[in-house]
């Protein structure tokens, strides 16, 4: 047995049991996987795909088992790498970052400065998508770290460390009725076409909540994955954006920014990294970075936590907001 065939049926896999596409994914050739998937089920005397000719078509009830299991070994041989390289080339590296636009584009850059100034020899590679995207990708180890809101909490191989609350603002043209409003209400937003996000991202499911509970039902006219799309539908008129605050800036001073934090539930965003993982020294440094209050001695009292701790832990912390 050996880890590329490991690798091979993992692939296959994740390319819907496609064999030309893992092969293309893996920069190899398609007879090439075809034969070392044979030969590893040769090796185990067990199939792990159901063919139909030539094709798989399905995964047998043991491969499933199978492949699960050269996953965990994949991402634990990655381990071994990660912690030689800790101590043979402890200077340089590479950080992979699975993060949603608004962590990218408004909350990220200056950490990101800050961090590239310090380690220079650390390669950052940051992955953009979803947060069902982004928490996937940590998840199976397809990169170190995920920062999202929404969806990290359906995996349960992941640690989530609690780094930064925030909440929300409505941008509205100037001249707006809701400007004229001394104490807004959401009766009050609910009047107007609301621009918001699409459901799943930075916190769409506490809004729907707070409308919900108030028995309300706002008028959607947009929704966008993305803070700036959302500003740009404003700017035309086409309703009030209800987004992240932390996305807005001195670039939106042609817009009203109305404050509403006291109308949403307060939305916590998590920097989540998968268990057992090896974290650099420069993981480590990135982490309070991104969160002051997870200095490397925290993170590691964090891990050490049962589960009933850590819940005490992310009730009595004060979260620093953005």
């Amino acid at each position: 047995m050996k880890l590329q065939q490991l690798r091979y049926i993992v692939e296959i896999l994740k390319n819907d049991l496609n064999v030309s596409q893992a092969a293309q994914s893996l920069y190899t050739s398609q007879p090439g996987v075809s034969k070392q998937v044979r030969m590893l089920e040769d090796e185990l005397g067990v199939q792990i795909f159901s063919r139909s000719g030539k094709h798989f078509v399905d995964v047998t009830p043991v491969g499933h088992v199978i492949i699960e299991m050269a996953q965990d070994v994949l991402l634990r041989s990655n381990e071994i790498y990660r912690v030689s390289d800790e101590f043979s080339t402890k200077s340089s590296g590479k950080l992979s970052i699975g993060v949603t636009h608004t962590q990218a584009r408004y909350v990220l850059p200056e950490i990101i400065k800050q961090f590239v100034e310090e380690f220079p020899e650390v390669s950052i590679d940051m992955h953009q998508g979803t947060p069902q995207q982004v928490a996937r990708m940590a998840s199976e180890g397809e990169v170190d770290f995920a920062i999202a809101t929404e969806a990290v909490h359906d995996h349960t191989s992941l640690m989530k460390l609690p780094s930064y609350e925030w909440n929300r603002a409505i941008l509205v043209p100037k001249g707006h009725p809701l400007q004229d409003i001394s104490y807004i209400t959401l009766k009050d937003v609910a009047e107007y076409p609301i621009v918001t996000y699409v459901f799943g991202f930075t916190g769409r499911s506490k809004l729907d909540k707070a409308f919900s509970e108030a028995g309300l039902k706002p008028r959607v006219v947009c929704t966008a994955a993305d803070a700036d799309v959302i500003k740009t539908y404003v700017r035309l008129g086409m309703g009030a954006g209800i987004l992240a605050r932390m996305a807005l800036d001195k670039r939106d001073d042609d817009l009203s920014i109305i404050d509403a934090s006291h109308l949403f539930e307060t939305s916590v965003t998590q920097l989540c990294f998968r268990k057992g993982i090896f974290l650099r020294h420069y993981m480590y440094r990135f982490i309070e970075m991104f969160a002051p209050h997870f200095t490397r001695e925290e993170v590691d009292r964090y891990l050490n936590m049962s589960i009933k701790e850590r819940e005490e832990f992310n009730q009595a912390i004060h979260l620093p907001t953005r």
